[in-house]
């Protein structure tokens, strides 16, 4: 008889049927191998549900059956079809059709932030460092609460230092100190740890090296990005180029999308949204680069195509991680966006990948 999905995201991977939680809860059992449930067995497992629903908004996490991206929507989808053919009441209230969420308030907390990054860049560029480090501090939070649904308990308070460490050290020093200040937090948190005793170290381990190699590191090539006298017009170029992707992916997979991309991990993008997102960042930072850098015109398709695929690997691989812990956002503090990872997913991707092709493309003078 098949194992029986378990919907609790309190428990940790081991004791948790490895199955995609897209899928309804009996999807991978035969119904000829269920017993026959008595009244009173059907009323518990409705009561343990509910107390797992009340458990995840109180968390502060929703729905895992929807990641609620909305990029490379599938047409026609709406959010509990696309998830195995459950329409719980909770989703019902969160569909927002097509769109995946609400498109108003995530247009306008994305022009907050973008406003927030692009200011200190033009007026005062030392301030972006601050931005850089809130950005992983808030980051490296998110991280370590999310992992702890799963049953490690990485250190916070050695990441956040070493996080805060590596973003100084790649802006005053580059991307040789920015791997320095990764091997210090490393060993910081192995020594931090310790205290804990050795129950789970492997584990608190692995989770930490986990949120440093993710949050801080990725997101720390965007301080080499900037530091050249041009740098305000690079990472402008790059984020242009995740905004694209993300954008002409959309776009394309509410028109067009009928194709699954990656359904087990992400129900809701298509391949044709990922065409969508390669020719919108592909011609965009084309004549992006050439008006910013000087680029000729056939290197920023090659710069934008390049980005848009490590910006859609970075969504699927957070899309990833959330469906491994059984958690819908990272956070909730950016409403119609989650968490700040939520909205970093592609970005930790796609900065190194700029850092090195604007290295080769577009070197500093």
């Amino acid at each position: 008889m098949s194992e029986p999905y378990d919907t609790d995201p309190r428990r940790s991977g081991a004791s948790r049927a490895r199955q995609p939680y897209d899928a309804a809860p009996d999807a991978y059992t035969d119904p000829s191998d269920r017993p026959a449930e008595d009244a009173r067995g059907g009323r518990r497992r409705r009561e343990d549900a509910s107390a797992h629903a009340e458990h995840g908004a109180a968390a502060g996490y929703g729905d895992p059956g929807d990641d609620g991206t909305g990029g490379y929507d599938r047409a026609g989808t709406p959010g509990g079809a696309a998830d195995g053919g459950e329409n719980e009441p909770a989703a019902a209230a969160r569909d927002y059709g097509r769109a995946g969420r609400n498109v108003p308030v995530s247009i306008l907390v994305a022009v907050g932030l973008l406003l927030v990054i692009l200011t200190p860049l033009f007026f005062f560029k030392p301030l972006f460092l601050v931005i850089l480090v809130a950005a992983a501090g808030l980051g490296i939070w998110e991280m370590t609460r999310a992992l702890r649904t799963s049953g490690a308990r990485p250190p916070l308070i050695p990441l956040l230092g070493g996080g805060v460490a590596m973003m100084c050290l790649a802006w005053f020093s580059g991307v040789d100190a920015l791997s320095i200040g990764l091997l210090i937090t490393v060993l910081a948190t192995m020594v931090w740890r310790m205290g804990d005793g050795p129950a789970g170290y492997q584990r608190d381990m692995g989770a930490a090296a986990l949120t440093m190699v993710y949050v801080p590191f990725l997101l720390g090539f965007a301080a080499p990005l900037t530091t050249p006298e041009d740098g305000q017009w690079r990472i402008l170029a790059t984020l242009a180029a995740v905004v694209l992707s993300d954008t002409g992916g959309f776009v394309a997979g509410v028109l067009f999308g009928k194709h699954p991309m990656a359904p087990t991990i992400s129900p809701k993008k298509s391949w044709e949204g990922f065409a969508g997102s390669i020719i919108a960042t592909g011609a965009g930072s084309a004549a992006i680069l050439w008006a910013l850098l000087d680029v000729a015109p056939w290197k920023g398709v090659l710069f934008g195509m390049v980005v848009s695929v490590a910006a859609v690997l970075g969504d699927l691989a957070e899309s990833l991680l959330k469906r491994d812990l059984g958690i819908k956002d990272m956070s909730n503090i950016l409403p119609g966006h989650g968490g700040i990872m939520d909205r970093l997913d592609s970005i930790v991707f796609a900065v190194p990948t700029a850092y090195l092709l604007l290295s080769v493309l577009a070197p500093v003078a």
